[in-house]
């Protein structure tokens, strides 16, 4: 077990992010050392690794326009009023304001399709805003990973119906007849976990005050500034973003695609004359500096995902499990979930983790005696399992991405490493409750 390649580069993978080599280069040597001992060539390494970047093209794709889209929202002047909303408060208390803030990211994978894409946005002028509150910017990283990863886990909405879909047909293919209208039953445990790990973040953890250099009466007399300037009232193109948004969200849930969703509110903002097409350069370049890095870690990771299932690395870790499991189903939930975390923190996305586990996991615990609801739990959990946390997930990266507009917050030690605390623990114990109970 101990040269399985899954384990190994998983391994090189963490230890090069915490010892801060960047996630593209990190991932693209972890890639290289799995491939290198599975006993592949270094050519044909690079080969699988290539062509297995197409796996997430329609994810890239979608981020890419989904930025656009989020630029053009900006653009419109819609954030705007939501940011002077929020700084007209200045004695905003830490413990609502991370509340709010989980609650609009959870808004942004459900009713707002526009994903990590808002972050970029709305984030960085709110940052003079956390330095006045000394606020713990890893409180706010735990808030928005909680609000991007939670819903997809249990709401049926938005990026949730992808999600269950996956869980749905990969179970089916496998041998287990369930229906996609079972998997929120089955995902409401593990989704307690999330809730958990929450209130624990931002009521104990991080609620002391951090101090991000800078002088405290500069930063109030900054949001004072910004609080007293005057207010931008709602106009008619307000009204025609927020149809364009509506619209985006009929499409996405209409055509079950991020894509389609993302164009059309494209379209109509065009349409609307929200971004004209002379402005429609800058906003796209715009839109495509906001999430094309992200993007591309997507496609590496898909690279990286299709290298360990061509080399059937997870296949012989599952099998080497199966072996000494015996019948504990406490014992089996365990080893299942912790493969589940090393597979998921290793390509980052738990979307494509779940039919990477599936073909192993489903025919295990029809063997083991697990229903349908329990299997899906755990299959669920198990893919869910490291996309907090892990240096390459949308939900680390979007996070970090908004809050190091300044430069003063680290990817892997302000977000990945608490968000993997606060998530991946409390998922996992409640994984195995679901396991046992279901």
């Amino acid at each position: 077990m101990l040269s399985n390649p899954v384990l190994i580069s998983v391994i090189v993978l963490t230890v090069l992010s915490l010892a801060r080599v960047h996630v593209i280069f990190a991932l693209l040597i972890a890639a290289v050392t799995a491939g290198l001992t599975a006993k592949l060539s270094l050519s044909d390494t690079i080969s699988i690794f290539i062509s297995g970047m197409g796996g997430q093209a329609e994810t890239a794709l979608s981020y890419i326009l989904l930025g656009i889209f989020a630029a053009m929202i900006a653009y419109s002047g819609l954030t705007t009023i939501l940011i002077d909303k929020m700084l007209e408060k200045k004695k905003w208390n830490k413990i609502t304001l991370l509340l709010i803030i989980a609650g609009l990211t959870c808004l942004s994978g459900t009713l707002i399709p526009v994903h990590i894409a808002f972050i970029p946005i709305l984030i960085p002028p709110l940052l003079i805003f956390f330095n006045y509150l000394k606020m713990d910017r890893r409180a706010v990283a735990s808030a928005l990973t909680f609000g991007l990863k939670m819903p997809y886990i249990v709401i049926p909405v938005g990026y949730g119906i992808i999600f269950h879909g996956i869980l749905t047909t990969e179970m089916n293919a496998n041998g287990m007849q369930i229906a996609q209208t079972q998997i929120p039953f089955a995902m409401m445990i593990p989704a307690i976990g999330m809730f958990v790990g929450l209130f624990i973040a931002i009521f104990f953890t991080y609620r002391k005050e951090r101090n991000y250099g800078g002088d405290h009466d500069e930063a109030f007399a900054e949001v004072s500034a910004a609080s007293e300037k005057p207010k931008r009232k709602f106009q008619l193109r307000d009204y025609i973003t927020l149809i364009a948004v509506v619209a985006a969200l009929a499409a996405q849930l209409t055509f079950s695609s991020m894509v389609v969703g993302a164009l059309t509110g494209i379209i109509i903002m065009f349409a609307g004359r929200i971004v004209t097409l002379k402005e429609g350069e800058e906003v796209v370049q715009d839109g495509v500096k906001l999430m094309g890095a992200i993007a591309f870690v997507m496609l590496i990771a898909s690279g990286y995902a299709t290298i360990l299932k061509e080399t059937g690395a997870v296949i012989h870790l599952v099998e080497y499990v199966n072996s000494i499991l015996g019948d504990s189903k406490l014992l089996a939930a365990i080893v299942l979930l912790l493969i589940g975390l090393l597979v998921t923190m290793g390509i980052g996305t738990s979307f494509g983790t779940v039919p990477i586990l599936a073909t192993v996991f489903v025919p295990l615990c029809i063997l083991m005696g697990f229903s349908p609801l329990a299997t899906a739990a755990l299959l669920g959990t198990a893919g869910a399992l490291g996309d907090a946390g892990s240096p390459a997930s949308d939900s680390t990266l979007g996070p970090t991405a908004g809050l190091n507009a300044d430069g003063k917050h680290d990817h892997i030690w302000d977000t990945c490493v608490p968000t993997f605390i606060h998530y991946n623990i409390p998922l996992f114990v409640f994984g195995v409750i679901a396991a046992l109970v279901l």
